[in-house]
């Protein structure tokens, strides 16, 4: 009776589970096949999802329309630097947050919570304002400053140096090691898991940002890809065929980060609570 009732739970449960996945699914298979039909048979009635006439040419014609190249490289310009000055700042901050016995910090380390419960466009009007007072309007470098400090990556960093023992770095300091050297050749390196982790939602929330460079930049040739994007649908029209091939081009490093880094996330996952 127990093996029928496991059986039941399995198949109902495995059912469930192909039902979210087609849900999930189904919309970007759709867009997906979109772009491979003419433009005229883009609102053909009845719809078809299939496409009678497949072709390429929507890609081609995105392509050679779309400066794509400038917009990869200032989107990719953004999205690595922010990375990079992301993971240095929410390590640090971690593990003085994990390490140090200063009371100041803890409230600190709330008030960092705190922010969390903020929705972004409260903190955008003075951050907007800062950026003006600096000379950062209009530049990329006013898309990198403001999205470094992040609560997530603070609080992960925090919670993993939590788990390291203080013996290991009273055994670090007694060796003559200073601060510097214990963060950068010891705990950075123990932490590589979610170093990974945060790199990759960090380059993730880049790529995707649309508000931020929206409010921020106005000359074309700055615009990261998203912005680009949103450049395509006009007042009165829509290119559907430029708008839905470049919108799949624009996903295309996205997927290739997954790929690249695909063994590194299961790794992540599989050994983030395991410690030696």
């Amino acid at each position: 009776m127990n093996k029928l009732n496991d059986r039941v739970s399995t198949v109902l449960l495995t059912t469930a589970l192909y039902i979210v996945a087609i849900i999930y699914l189904f919309p970007i298979l759709w867009l997906l096949l979109s772009t491979l039909k003419p433009g005229s048979d883009l609102f053909s009635y009845p719809l078809s999802i299939i496409p009678e006439n497949p072709t390429l040419e929507n890609y081609s014609y995105s392509w050679s329309t779309m400066d794509f190249m400038k917009y990869f490289l200032n989107t990719l310009l953004v999205a690595v630097l922010t990375t990079i000055l992301t993971i240095i700042a929410s390590a640090t901050c971690g593990y003085a947050l994990a390490k140090y016995k200063y009371k100041w910090l803890s409230v600190f380390f709330i008030c960092i919570l705190a922010t969390t419960m903020l929705p972004t466009e409260v903190i955008m009007n003075p951050t907007f304002s800062v950026i003006l007072d600096l000379g950062l309007y209009d530049s990329l470098s006013g898309l990198i400053i403001p999205s470094i400090n992040t609560a997530t990556g603070i609080f992960m960093f925090r919670q993993y140096f939590m788990t390291v023992p203080d013996d290991l770095l009273e055994a670090a300091r007694i060796d003559g090691g200073n601060e510097g050297r214990i963060f950068f050749t010891l705990m950075l390196p123990i932490a590589k898991p979610v170093v990974i982790t945060l790199a990759i939602f960090s380059f993730q929330w880049r790529w995707n940002d649309y508000i931020w460079p929206l409010i921020v930049l106005s000359d074309p040739d700055k615009y990261t890809v998203q912005i680009a994007l949103r450049s395509i649908v006009g007042a009165d029209n829509i290119d559907w065929v430029l708008l839905l091939s470049s919108s799949v081009i624009s996903l295309v490093p996205m997927l290739l980060i997954f790929i690249v880094f695909q063994r590194y996330i299961m790794d992540t996952g599989a050994t983030s609570g395991l410690k030696g």
